[in-house]
């Protein structure tokens, strides 16, 4: 299974983009014999459109035609909050279902169209804490990894 991190808005070269690299560069590595590949970032230019609700809907079109076919999982404040174990579980189910993509999904500046959440699969959240758009990459990117170590029986989690 292919997994992608599509984020509105380019992150510029520094210590937040080099975190994101690193993480998705070991969630490859060690993804591989888990059947899960790609780990890319596909980066969407800001809408210049003047209203927020507006800036969200061209957002949303955007990355309608970007996302490849399989799940949507929205990241969104008001979402679901899980922890790493069942995040984990979440996406060897969708492998060991022959789902052939997974894309997590982080808004613009302004968040995330509501019909663009509502149509996701699922609606995540890592917090009910508004966080930068570089952290909330760096710390999905983070669990991703997170996640092959989990299903690879790796001890980096040391958690429940």
């Amino acid at each position: 299974m292919k997994i992608s991190i599509a984020a509105v808005g380019r992150m510029k070269a520094g210590p937040e983009r080099e975190l994101v690299d690193r993480y998705l560069s070991r969630a490859a590595a060690s993804g591989r014999t888990l059947g899960l590949t790609g780990f890319e970032v596909i980066e969407l230019v800001e809408s210049r459109v003047s209203s927020a609700a507006a800036r969200k809907t061209d957002e949303a079109k955007n990355l309608r035609a970007a996302l490849p076919q399989g799940i949507v999982v929205a990241l969104d404040e008001r979402g679901k909050s899980i922890g790493s174990p069942d995040f984990s579980g979440l996406i060897e189910r969708w492998r060991d279902d022959g789902r052939p993509n997974a894309s997590f999904v982080i808004g613009g500046a302004d968040g995330l169209a509501p019909d663009f959440v509502k149509a996701a699969d699922l609606t995540l959240s890592f917090s009910p804490l508004t966080w930068p758009h570089q952290l909330v990459r760096i710390m999905l990117a983070e669990q991703l990894y997170r996640t092959t170590t989990i299903l690879s029986g790796h001890p980096y989690h040391r958690g429940d």
